[in-house]
Formats: C-alpha cells, structure tokens, sequence
C-alpha cells in the first residue's frame, strides 16, 4: 500500500479551519455580548438596581427584544459549540459532492436552520420568563424565588435525561457520522433540510436542561459556561447516555434536598 498523501494526515484541510475559525468567533463575540448585558443589569441604574429599588418594572417592548436578544445569544453560545463536530464533516462532505459556491450556500443553510430552531426556543423561553415575572416567581437575577418551581425544574430535568426520546434525540447528536448518512438530503436545499432536522434533535436532546437556568439564574455566566460545558461533554463522550442518566440523579437529587426543609 502506498502512504497516503500528507493533506489526508491533516486533522482538518483549509476550509474546514477557516469555517471554524469563523464559527469559533461567533461563540467567542456571543459570549461577549452576554457579559456586557450582565455587566449592564448590575450597574448603578440597572435592571438591578431598579428592581432592589423596588420600582414596578412591566415590560415594554424594548425589554422584551432585550429578552430575546439576551436568550438567541445564550443558546448560541451554549449550543454552536457542540454542533461543531456536525458542521465540520458536512463541510467536508459538501466540498466533495457540490461546486464551491453551492457548497458554501448550503453550508450557510444547515447552520442558519440549527439556528433558527434554537432562536424558536429562545422565543418560547423569553415568553416563559415573561410569565413567571408576572407571577412574581422570578428574582431580578433570573432566579425562581419559588422552592417548589425550582426543584420541579431540577427534577423535570433530571427525570427526562432518563427517558428514550432523550437518548434518542442524544444519539443522533453523538454521531454525525450516522446523521448524515441516514438522513442526506442533496443539493442546496438539503442544507436547509437537515439543519433542521438535526437542530431538533439537538433541542429534543438538550432543552430540558435550559430551564435549569432558571434555578441558578439565567444571567450567571458561571452557570451558563457550566451547562454549556456538560452539553458539549455529553455529546462528545462515549458514555453520554450514562453521563446523562448520571446527571439526571444529581439532578433529582438536588430537586428533593431543596424540598426536603419543606417536608420536616
């Protein structure tokens, strides 16, 4: 057998690299932008100081786009970096089956329908965030102030990493592999098609786990780094379905520490 040439060696060929170059700035300015809307919340005359004030703070249609803008920057941050491993082989595959330009437009797609499935929860969780403060069951750092919303939050999430839509949904995010050759779809338009499908699984797999944000406050960048840093593990690790299984009875776990007080 002869030595395969050396650019097969590399991890990654030019356009592979320069996609995520490009991909990994956009993780990088999303998590920016979130540390300057939380800097922005707690300084002198912010969101936090008005409400620690005790000023009635209805939301207007500025906060509300402030809100979803808030959450599309979260599950950016959170969720691009684990459909990488994704993004990366598709690319490849497109250079080898499509003309550049087309190539590059489909690539386009796949990635703007993963994230417009993303940007339909964000809308959903900003109108969630709207209700529970209009039934005072949120802190102004996007807390639950409510014990009982907080442990059926963790246990919600803690009880679906548990159950087999979860590890199915998990599956096909573990596997890009076995994603895109039982469900390639040619041309450009399969670009749109199959981001979206597996935008997804990949919200089917993860979206319990978003709203554990609202028990350790949706603007604690620790937090978010943290849950940002378990979904790309779980996805990139063999164990996940048993990382996820684990996770989920912490989660329970915690869930009934916090009822326990409750209960004596």
């Amino acid at each position: 057998m002869q030595p395969a040439p050396a650019a097969s060696k590399r991890l990654l060929d030019h356009g592979q690299w320069r996609l995520l170059g490009c991909l990994l700035a956009l993780i990088a300015l999303a998590w920016f932008e979130l540390w300057r809307m939380s800097q922005a919340m707690v300084a002198p005359g912010g969101m936090l100081d008005m409400a620690m004030a005790g000023m009635p703070m209805p939301w207007s249609l500025t906060d509300a786009a402030l809100m979803l803008a808030m959450w599309l920057l979260m599950m950016l941050a959170m969720m691009l970096p684990s459909a990488l491993p994704m993004l990366l082989l598709y690319q490849q595959l497109l250079k080898r089956r499509l003309p550049t330009g087309q190539h590059l437009l489909a690539m386009s797609l796949f990635i703007a329908a993963y994230l417009l499935v993303w940007g339909g929860f964000s809308l959903l969780a900003t109108l969630l965030q709207w209700w529970l403060d209009h039934l005072s069951l949120l802190s102004p750092e996007l807390r639950s102030t409510s014990i009982w919303l907080a442990a059926a939050l963790l246990f919600g999430a803690g009880l679906y990493q548990w159950l087999p839509l979860k590890q199915a949904c998990l599956r096909h995010c573990q596997g890009p592999v076995l994603f895109l050759a039982g469900h390639w779809r040619p041309g450009v338009s399969g670009g749109w098609s199959m981001g979206l499908r597996h935008g997804l699984y990949c919200l089917g797999c993860c979206w319990a786990l978003m709203g554990l944000l609202f028990v350790v406050g949706a603007m604690n960048l620790l937090w978010v780094a943290l849950i940002a840093a378990y979904v790309l593990l779980e996805k990139l690790l063999a164990s996940g379905p048993w990382l996820a299984r684990g996770a989920g009875l912490l989660l329970m776990g915690w869930a009934l520490h916090l009822l326990l007080p409750a209960w004596i």
